[in-house]
């Protein structure tokens, strides 16, 4: 089942189009990643899933309910933690959950439970008693992320939920949505940490200027757009020789690191290291070590946005 299905959706400010026409399709239970350099049409999208704003053209349903009738009926089944932060600077950590809790007409008991269950799963049991004005970015955003589920949701939106945490509560934080999912809470996830999204995301839709330009699962997109390989090669000894041997080498890239290190970015690389190896080999240059670069999400991004026509 589609939890969010939209078709042609676009929304224009003072004639100039921020979304452009886009289709987009999340399936129950799936974390969909939502990728796109600055200035993309992130935001823009984000308004219109919540409903915060309409969209001036396409047709959009949330959890099978229309978002032009009924978008009241949509916020009271989703969550949503925008990037910007948003917290109560003299109420404590465990009295800002109570607080949430209460906003959503959680029963008191159930309150209790889940505010004693999110301060131990956020790693937020120390800090209960501390005025949020007195936390960390990180501990801040914690506190924001994990008071949404104070409620019962269907459908997370997340814009940059890690932003400020340390890489162990960054791993934390995303094996807990990882295993939300699992139970079908539905997450739609945007961020600029590439390997983040390859982690945690099923699915990945990558938006510029306006347009959707890809979307596939981390590995597909991989598949699609990473037949180019970096091979990077260590010379034994520096040889001011190597850049003028290799210089002409075609259907490749090579990059000088250092007088040592040579890295090279090819599609037809099985061919164009055996080349270079011939070269090193006539010219009596010892290679000390060869070691091949897996294609990450965030080479397939830059790859894919710097491709993208300009209209």
């Amino acid at each position: 089942m589609s939890c969010i299905a939209a078709q042609s959706l676009a929304k224009s400010y003072s004639g100039i189009a921020a979304v452009d026409g886009i289709d987009l399709t999340v399936q129950t239970g799936q974390i969909f990643g939502f990728l796109g350099p600055n200035g993309a049409g992130k935001s823009t999208t984000i308004k219109m899933l919540t409903t915060l704003v309409m969209a001036d053209a396409g047709n959009l349903s949330i959890l099978g309910i229309d978002a032009a009738k009924s978008p009241l009926e949509i916020r009271k089944r989703i969550g949503v933690v925008l990037q910007q932060p948003s917290y109560e600077p003299t109420l404590t950590v465990k009295r800002s959950l109570e607080k949430y809790g209460m906003m959503w007409d959680v029963p008191a008991q159930l309150r209790q439970e889940r505010v004693r269950r999110l301060l131990a799963d956020f790693d937020l049991t120390e800090i209960q008693n501390k005025r949020n004005e007195d936390l960390s970015i990180g501990q801040r955003r914690r506190v924001q992320v994990a008071r949404e589920f104070m409620h019962d949701m269907d459908l997370l939106f997340l814009d940059e939920p890690t932003v400020g945490l340390d890489p162990a509560v960054r791993k934390r934080l995303l094996d807990y949505l990882k295993d939300r999912a699992g139970a079908g809470l539905t997450i739609f996830y945007t961020t600029h940490v590439l390997s983040e999204a390859e982690y945690i995301c099923d699915k990945i839709a990558i938006i510029n200027r306006g347009k959707i330009i890809a979307v596939d699962s981390p590995e597909e997109l991989k598949r699609r757009f990473g037949q180019e390989k970096t091979i990077k090669i260590n010379i034994a000894e520096r040889d001011e020789r190597i850049r003028d041997l290799l210089e002409d080498i075609t259907d490749c890239r090579v990059e000088f690191d250092s007088g040592t290190e040579v890295t090279i970015r090819s599609e037809q690389s099985s061919a164009v290291l055996s080349r270079i190896f011939g070269i090193l080999k006539e010219n009596d240059i010892e290679v000390e070590e060869l070691s091949a670069v897996p294609t990450s999400l965030e080479d397939i991004f830059l790859k894919v946005v710097s491709d993208a026509p300009d209209s």
